[in-house]
C-alpha cells in the first residue's frame, strides 16, 4: 500500500540515495535538509510499507508551484507511484488556491512526458540546452488549475 506523506528528517538519507540513482546532478543531503526549513517548499514522499519509494519536490511561488524533482526508485517504477505523488501535489496546490504548477523535463524522457500529459500537464515551451551532463533541451510543461 502506497502512502503519501510530507517529507521529514527520517526520509532524507533514503532520498539522498534516490537522487544519486536517478539524476546526473543529484541533490545533496544538506540541500534536502534545507527544504525542510523552507516555508515555500512542499516535498511529498511515497512510502511503500514504511519504506521510501519516491518523492516529488515543489517550490511554492506567488501564484503557483515549480516542481524541482520527481523520482521513484527503479525497483518501484511501473506501480503508479509518480502518478500518486503528482495527484497529491496537484490537490495540495489546489487547496492553497494557486493557479498552476510548472516543470521542465528532458526531451528524451518519454515516460515522464507521457505521465505529465496523462496528468493534464500541457507543453508550453522549450528551453534550449537547459540540461547539462548530458546537454539536452527541456520541455516546459504546466498544469493549470
Amino acid at each position: 500500500m502506497i502512502e503519501i506523506v510530507n517529507m521529514d528528517n527520517e526520509h532524507i538519507k533514503d532520498l539522498t540515495e534516490l537522487e544519486k540513482e536517478c539524476f546526473h546532478t543529484p541533490w545533496t543531503e544538506k540541500q534536502l535538509e534545507e527544504e525542510l526549513k523552507n516555508e515555500y517548499s512542499l516535498f511529498l514522499v511515497a512510502l511503500n510499507d514504511k519504506t521510501v519509494a519516491g518523492y516529488v519536490g515543489c517550490q511554492i511561488t506567488i501564484d503557483g508551484g515549480y516542481i524541482t524533482n520527481v523520482a521513484v526508485f527503479p525497483n518501484m517504477r511501473g506501480k503508479g507511484i509518480a502518478q500518486k505523488l503528482l495527484f497529491e501535489l496537484n490537490n495540495r496546490i489546489k487547496e492553497q488556491r494557486l493557479q498552476f504548477i510548472t516543470l521542465e523535463v528532458r526531451v528524451s524522457n518519454i515516460p515522464a512526458i507521457n505521465l505529465y500529459k496523462k496528468m493534464n500537464y500541457k507543453e508550453v515551451g522549450l528551453r534550449k540546452n537547459f540540461y547539462r551532463n548530458p546537454k539536452e533541451d527541456a520541455i516546459l510543461m504546466t498544469y493549470y488549475i
